[in-house]
């Protein structure tokens, strides 16, 4: 039970589809989004034993999206996980996981997400394409999108604080082998397939003046 995390990775990758509507202050050029730490939970599971599915998430992930709403396909994103802030609830579990034994969080203290191509499947739905690297290697991973949000943040006429902050929130989810970065350990009493969902709300960085 270990192998989840690098859904996670990528997770966050969840930006791609092509909205109907620009929301960037210039349209037709990619806006820069950052996630909103707080707002974003990246969660990988497993089956354990065929008795239940047992869940982890990443706590700590950073970096940037380039978002084009008018063409999704010139969008991007990067993302680093810290494969320090896996979390399961289960503190022996969570020393298992970045150990040696799966993501040897000494030697290779984060996990990368790169994007390498955007699709567009409907109005507010995507798929992303990228590079996640776990352990050093990295390996191709699609993730499909939705879009569920993107305008002034629903909260600016009942805060002053949220006054012309722009956001975009995502969900996306993907499956992975944790066989193909050599993760093998436990298997088959915990499944090779793991399943990957990622929330996130991401801020829209000021226009230059």
């Amino acid at each position: 039970m270990s192998i989840r995390t690098r859904g996670a990775a990528l997770a966050l990758c969840l930006c791609l589809m092509t909205p109907p509507i620009a929301i960037g202050a210039d349209a037709g050029n990619p806006d820069t989004y950052t996630f909103d730490k707080q707002q974003t939970n990246i969660t990988f599971s497993w089956g354990h034993l065929g008795i239940s599915r047992q869940s982890a998430r990443l706590l700590d992930v950073d970096g940037r999206l380039e978002f084009d709403t008018n063409a999704a396909e010139r969008s991007s994103i990067e993302v680093t996980m810290k494969v320090a802030s896996i979390w399961s609830g289960v503190g022996e579990l969570d020393r298992q996981l970045k150990s040696s034994d799966y993501f040897n969080a000494f030697q290779f203290p984060t996990m990368t997400f790169k994007s390498t191509a955007v699709r567009t499947t409907g109005e507010k739905t995507g798929e992303v394409t990228g590079d996640l690297t776990i352990l050093g290697q990295a390996r191709p991973v699609t993730l499909a999108v939705i879009w569920n949000f993107g305008g002034e943040h629903p909260l600016s006429t009942l805060n002053p604080a949220f006054k012309d902050k722009f956001v975009s929130g995502f969900t996306a989810t993907t499956k992975l082998l944790r066989s193909e970065w050599g993760m093998t350990r436990g298997t088959p009493l915990t499944t090779d397939e793991i399943e990957i969902t990622i929330n996130t709300e991401m801020i829209r960085k000021p226009s230059p003046q």
